[in-house]
Formats: C-alpha cells, sequence, structure tokens
C-alpha cells in the first residue's frame, strides 16, 4: 500500500461550523435523516481552500460496525473524530495525510471486552499484541479482581499514557478480600455495608460496573444473595453491567452445575438490575462437548423476557488459570495460603486432598494437559504430568509441591470444545476478547489468545470456513460491545465518532501465535489509528500511547471531575 499526498480543501469539522448548517443539523427530524451527508455535499464542493482534515483514508471497504454489508467509502479524520464518511473527492475533502485503502478493509477499531492487558507493565503499556489485532479499546478489573480505586488507575493511565482505550470494573474478589480476607463464610450486616461502600466507590469514580470470579476465591466462598447486594450498588448507575466469570463453566469442583452457573448469573443481573456479560462463554470439559446450545438457550430465554444478556468468547479451545484454582477444593484453601500449607502438612487431611485432585485433574482431561506458563523457568512451558515424574512423584503431590512456592499459571489444554466455539459464534448477542495478557518475555510459553484471538476469528471462522459473514464478525467485535456498554460515540464509523479505526488486509489476516511459540504478532493489520493518532502504519508499530482512560459511558477520565452517575 502505498501513502500520498494530495491538495488541500476544506474538512467536515468546517463545513459544520457554518452557522446555519450547525443549527439546521441540530434539530431532531434532520439528525435523524440517514441522507444528511448528501445535503453536506454541495457546500464542501464550494468551500475550496478551507481547513484540511487530518487524515484521509481513501477507497477502502468501509464495514461500519453495524452488521450491515461493506460499502466503498472514504473516511476523513479530524483530530480524534471521524468526520467524514462518503465520496471524499465529490464532496471537496482534502487532508494533510492521505492513505490509500484501495482493495482494503476499513473497520472500527475493535473492543476486547474480556482482557488483562498488561497496561501497568513497561512491557505492556503500548499494547502491541492487542493492537497489531486491530483492537483500540479493552475491558479490565475483571474475573472479580478489579480494585475500588478506580480513578487512581485511570488517573495513572492518563498520566503516563497508554497504547489503547481501557475501562475498568469493581471487583467482588476484591472487595471481598479487603473486609473478609479468605474467609469462608457470610459476611455480617455491617460487614456487607463495608462491601457496598466499596463497590460504590469504584463505580462513584467511573467503573463499568461490578465484576465476579465465583470460580475463584474468595469470591467462590460468597453465596448469591451476597452479590446480588452488592450488584444492586452498581444498578444505581446507569449504564451499569454484571461481567461474571461465572461459578461453574462445566469443570469446577464439586460441581455446581453447568446450566445451573448460568442460572445464577443471569439472575444476579435480574434481580439487581443491571445488564449482564458471561466473560469467555463456553461449555468447559469434554463431558459438554456440543452442550453450548444449552447455555445458550437459558440467555436466549431471558433475553426474551427483556434481561440484557450477552456474553463473549475466543477461538481457542485451551483455558488458562491458576494451578490452585485447578487441583485444589476450596475449602481447602480457606482461611488463606498459611491455612492452605498447614493443611498440606497434616497427613489425614492430604490424603483427603490428594483424592479430590485426582478428581479435579480428571474432570479437565489429567495432568498431560496442564501446561504450566509460569516465570518459573522449570515449569514453564511443561506439563504437570511431565513435572511429576521429573520430581517422582503423583500429580496431586506435585501439585502441592509447586504450590508450597506460590500459585502457577497455567493452561488447561482442550478444555473447549471447538464445535461449541463454532456454534457461539453464530450467536447474535456473542461478542469477541481475548481473555489474554502479554506477560513478556519472562514466559515464553504462555496463552496465544493475547497475541491471536480477534484474528483467529477472522481467520478460521469468517475466511477458512465461512461460518460467519465478515459484517458479523466485525460487528461482535465493534459495534455490538458498544452498544451493550451504552458508548454513544465509539464502535461504529460514523460522523462524529471517535477514530478507533482498524484497515486490514483481509487475505492476510492470520493468528501467528501457537503455544509452543506464542510471542508473535497477529499478521494482516496493515493500519491502526486510536484516537485519531496511528498507533500502526503500514504494518509498523508506531509505539504512540494514543489510548484513553475511560470511565463509564465511553467518555474520557478527567481527574477531579465528579461523575454524574
Amino acid at each position: 500500500m502505498t501513502v500520498r499526498a494530495v491538495g488541500s480543501g476544506p474538512s467536515l469539522s468546517t463545513i459544520r461550523s457554518v452557522p446555519w448548517i450547525s443549527a439546521l443539523r441540530s434539530l431532531p427530524w434532520i439528525s435523524a435523516l440517514r441522507f444528511v451527508p448528501l445535503f453536506v455535499l454541495p457546500l464542501a464542493a464550494c468551500t475550496a481552500g478551507g481547513e484540511p482534515a487530518d487524515i484521509l483514508i481513501l477507497g477502502g471497504s468501509v464495514i461500519d460496525g453495524s452488521g450491515s454489508e461493506a460499502t466503498a467509502a472514504d473516511l476523513a479524520v479530524a483530530g480524534d473524530r471521524i468526520r467524514f464518511v462518503g465520496d471524499a473527492e465529490g464532496a471537496g475533502i482534502t487532508a494533510r495525510d492521505t492513505v490509500d485503502a484501495r482493495g482494503l478493509v476499513v473497520a472500527p477499531g475493535f473492543i476486547d471486552m474480556h482482557s488483562h492487558a498488561e497496561l501497568d507493565a513497561d512491557h505492556g503499556r503500548d499494547a502491541r499484541a492487542f493492537l497489531y489485532q486491530g483492537i483500540t479499546t479493552v475491558a479490565l478489573g475483571l474475573d472479580g479482581g478489579g480494585s475500588a480505586h478506580v480513578a487512581d488507575r485511570l488517573a495513572r493511565w492518563t498520566e503516563d499514557g497508554i497504547g489503547v482505550n481501557a475501562f475498568l470494573s469493581v471487583g467482588h474478589n476484591w472487595v471481598r478480600r479487603q473486609v473478609l480476607g479468605m474467609a469462608d463464610r457470610a459476611p455480617t450486616e455491617a460487614e456487607l455495608d463495608e462491601m457496598r461502600a466499596l463497590v460504590r466507590k469504584g463505580m462513584e469514580e467511573g467503573a463499568q460496573g461490578l465484576s465476579s470470579g465465583l470460580f475463584y476465591l474468595p469470591g467462590n466462598y460468597a453465596e448469591t444473595e451476597e452479590v446480588i447486594e452488592l450488584n444492586r450498588v452498581a444498578a444505581e448507575y446507569p449504564g451499569a453491567i454484571y461481567d461474571t466469570h461465572d461459578r461453574d463453566l462445566g469443570a469446577a469442583y464439586p460441581p455446581f452445575g453447568y446450566l445451573k452457573s448460568i442460572e445464577e448469573g443471569i439472575r444476579i443481573g435480574e434481580e439487581a438490575g443491571t445488564k449482564v456479560i458471561f466473560s469467555h462463554f463456553n461449555a468447559q470439559g469434554a463431558h459438554n462437548y456440543g452442550r453450548a446450545p444449552e447455555g445458550a438457550a437459558l440467555i436466549e430465554a431471558a433475553r426474551a423476557r427483556g434481561v440484557q444478556v450477552a456474553g463473549a468468547h475466543h477461538s481457542y479451545t485451551a483455558t488458562q488459570s491458576n494451578l490452585r484454582s485447578y487441583t485444589i477444593p476450596s475449602w481447602f484453601v480457606a482461611g488463606g495460603d498459611t491455612a492452605m500449607l498447614r493443611r498440606f502438612d497434616d497427613p489425614d487431611t492430604v490424603e483427603v486432598i490428594d483424592r479430590q485432585t485426582r478428581e479435579m485433574l480428571a474432570i479437565r482431561g489429567g495432568a498431560a494437559r496442564l501446561l504450566f506458563a509460569d516465570r518459573r523457568p522449570e515449569l514453564n512451558g511443561r506439563t504437570l504430568q511431565e513435572v511429576a515424574d521429573e520430581l517422582g512423584m503423583e500429580p496431586s503431590a506435585a501439585a502441592r509441591h509447586i504450590l508450597r512456592e506460590g500459585n502457577a499459571a497455567v493452561m488447561n489444554l482442550g478444555l473447549y470444545d471447538i464445535e461449541n466455539v463454532r456454534y457461539l459464534a453464530r450467536l447474535d448477542w456473542m461478542m469477541t476478547c481475548t481473555d489474554g495478557r502479554d506477560p513478556g518475555p519472562t514466559r515464553p510459553i504462555t496463552h496465544p489468545r493475547a497475541f491471536g484471538s480477534f484474528s483467529r476469528k477472522i481467520r478460521d471462522l469468517v475466511l477458512d470456513e465461512g461460518l460467519i459473514t465478515l459484517p458479523h464478525a466485525v460487528r461482535s467485535m465493534t459495534g455490538l460491545a458498544a452498544d451493550f456498554l451504552e458508548w454513544p460515540e465509539r464502535g461504529y464509523l460514523r460522523e462524529g465518532y471517535f477514530a478507533d479505526i482498524a484497515v486490514l488486509e483481509l487475505d492476510a489476516v492470520r493468528d501467528m501465535a501457537t503455544y509452543e511459540d506464542p510471542h508473535q504478532y497477529s499478521e494482516g493489520t496493515v493500519h491502526v489509528l486510536v484516537n485519531g493518532v496511528f498507533a500502526i502504519r503500514q504494518g509498523e508499530a508506531a509505539k504512540a500511547l494514543a489510548g484513553r482512560a475511560l470511565v463509564r459511558g465511553g467518555a474520557a477520565f478527567e481527574a477531579g471531575a465528579p461523575d454524574d452517575g
């Protein structure tokens, strides 16, 4: 692709600044018309010599995020906004910087609805692993882990700079730990009030909603009613969502129930009065292969009765979490790590742990399916079975041996069924996520999803299999998420919207990251703009920190600015 300059001419912002045009556009019946750009064209043509746009993307195949088919159009960007979509030559639109997008797909920047992007770390601040997939916005503070100190983190991002836009949820697990530690009991009313206050603090500071990780500790110790009460606080703020890593995706121990877990997640949102999104929605374990339609049916039924419920997923069949959650029942961790280690030293207790760990491993396909993605080089890239064999131990004993030195990151290979993945991708309420982080060079083996989830979905499900259309896939990555979040100026290629834009060479789109060699950026992403600034140009990272810290509603964080709820 070539970059070529053109002459000067009026920008759409200049056109809109004409007083009678501005007044006319404010009339409701005019602003609702879809042919308003046609009305603007004659004025654009007769105002030659006006201020040019900053960037003009010419001749691309535009997929706007609505699910509509692609159209040939030009996009003009002025500052951080899209100022024109249409025929730039006919409108007399020019720009200081022009990009030839003929033969390329132009889409809204992708929104990663469940991420663990390392924006606070030097190695991950510029978010290249995400940008190379076309991702321009990420959700963080999920799985129940988000701190209530939302403003502090947003302010730090604003000051230091981040490569993509990012927003936060306040986490139930974090809140519970602040008040109850690792206690396996219900809170008193006074303690519940403390927890409510922390959720309110996070929401006041701009959190998108409440997240939970009921599969994880200490969230797993909570009864449903506790989470409902905290979600009622989030519900006081318009647009709030309940984002859940639900209690049992199908591989929990003891089983809570795959379908029962979905019902619980829906209930928490429905009774509290928030929307619900299921993180990385899918059914886990070979015993649940082919059962995605059953879980989806529960969500469809809830949506039919008016509950706003949705999900997000990626196209991989492996998960990544931690060794303790995958091998040690939650009740043995009650009281925290010190209490857990004390139980490891009790012969009678160890006998019970061994038996239950073996049962947990069986659910997950055995110790050979658990692949370490840990900072410890003696673990990274090896399976639990391989480590156990080297130690001369049973896998259950090897897990305890490792946990004495601290928890470990681990992948569970083959836990998802590819047919479930394919089924879910076709649903019109299913968004897209990475559920991933780029841990940097200290983990040579890690889950490839942080580097390839969105590209993989396009390559496998759109281009290779033809399972879904490209407009459907793009909508799952853009407008669908923006609508769910109630963000009025992101997620679409529309005039006046923020210029988060991904330009793709479709035939070249592919995920390069593998389980064996994960630190490989996706290919086929030619240009990415974040808030009107090139983050990737001609396939090269610009290392621009143009992302913004976003509060609920999609506006940029401003230090000291009150949140109006």
